[in-house]
């Protein structure tokens, strides 16, 4: 974008916040320090140019951009830019130089790590206050009723980037904070392959909320990409299986997961309606393939809704489907848009609690209330029996 030059004939100085209003293609920065102090910290886009050489017109400097001279306070880069002008430029001076151009800059962050401080402080009062009894004192419930914390527990939580993860992050945190049971977390990211954007994304939110995260990378999507069969359940696979030997790396015995309630009433519908079996996430399991690690879901009574009330009202926003097969869905609300038999049960599942409330609840404990004695057949440890043995 080109300027009007003559707007500066009369000037010999430009501000902080005139400055922060052109475009790099709007103005040359020539930093006029020694060298020393330009490697410190200079203004972003600014050449390291030596003074005497442009006070003897050594240096071709460009003749359609504003020259803004910069040294220390903005008294020699004044005199230089004067010099400039006489040379046929249009040359001015930062008005107190790099030094107050770095003052300003720590204000401008100072400020905005005070709103992000305000704004972090309410996220969690929400927790605390609000959402309560729908969210935090759940999050308790299912890990005083599973038992999912033993003392000198280290516990992985995993860290996907969407809202479950990042909520339970925070939860954990609250817990850690005012529970009396001795126990260690690490907050593990994997990055199987994410898209710039995507990181970045997961990246400012833990800054955000004030979550360290632990990254690793792998390959994972590149590797699931050109599947044709089931590359989701492969990728679900890969996945569970990098966390948990990572965690094990990390001294970790347990990686919890952010799964939640209507997760485990759709994955038991789905099994009956599409594999003709009864089965459920479990609030815990012990890793076949990985001895001596467990896998907790503290989110187990927590209802999605609840989750992306407390994620609406603070405005946040969170990756959704981060994975190569539908990467136009990486920060948006809409949460279902693509279409898979787990979308269709949980349309199922809306349209029935409409007329009946309860469907929910009563799908969940249907999962705690399996009378054998009812039943055709069931397995137990690998050994199916059937209901005529006791006839």
């Amino acid at each position: 974008m080109t300027m009007n030059l003559s707007q500066w004939d009369d000037k010999t100085e430009i501000t902080v916040e005139e400055l922060a209003g052109l475009s790099p293609d709007q103005r040359f920065l020539a930093d006029i320090r020694d060298p020393a102090a330009f490697d410190r910290g200079t203004v972003p886009g600014a050449m390291n140019l030596n003074p005497l050489a442009l006070q003897e017109g050594s240096v071709d400097l460009p003749e359609d951009r504003l020259i803004v001279l910069v040294c220390m306070w903005g008294k020699i880069s004044l005199g230089l830019a004067a010099n400039l002008r006489d040379q046929g430029y249009t040359a001015v001076s930062l008005a107190g130089g790099y030094s107050l151009w770095l003052q300003k800059r720590l204000e401008r962050e100072n400020a905005l790590a005070a709103e992000d401080s305000q704004r972090l402080k309410r996220i969690e009062s929400s927790l605390r206050r609000k959402y309560k009894r729908r969210i935090s004192s759940k999050f308790v419930q299912a890990i005083c009723d599973y038992a999912m914390i033993q003392p000198g527990d280290k516990i992985a939580v995993c860290i996907s980037g969407g809202k479950d993860s990042m909520l339970m992050a925070k939860l954990f945190q609250d817990l850690k904070r005012h529970n009396k049971i001795p126990f260690d977390l690490v907050f593990l990211c994997m990055d199987p392959g994410y898209n710039a954007m995507n990181r970045k994304i997961i990246e400012e939110n833990a800054k955000l909320l004030q979550v360290p995260l632990t990254f690793f990378s792998t390959e994972i999507f590149e590797a699931v990409f050109h599947v044709e069969d089931s590359p989701c359940y492969l990728c679900a696979k890969m996945r569970r299986g990098y966390l948990y030997r990572k965690a094990r790396e990390l001294g970790c015995n347990k990686i919890a997961l952010g799964h939640h309630f209507d997760d485990v009433i759709e994955t038991n519908l789905m099994s009956m309606l599409y594999s003709g079996a009864i089965r459920t996430m479990l609030p815990r399991l012990k890793s076949t393939s990985c001895p001596g690690m467990e896998l907790i879901r503290p989110l187990y009574y927590v209802r999605e809704a609840d989750i992306k009330s407390w994620r609406d009202e603070n405005g946040l926003y969170f990756i959704q489907c981060a994975c190569k097969f539908t990467e136009t869905c990486s920060t948006c609300h809409t949460d279902g848009t693509t279409d898979s038999k787990r979308l269709e049960v949980k349309k199922l599942i809306a349209a029935l609690a409409e007329k009946n409330p309860q469907v929910p609840a009563n799908i969940f404990h249907s999962l705690e209330n399996i009378n054998l004695d009812t039943v055709l057949k069931y397995k137990q440890n690998g050994k199916e029996h059937s209901f005529l043995e006791e006839m």
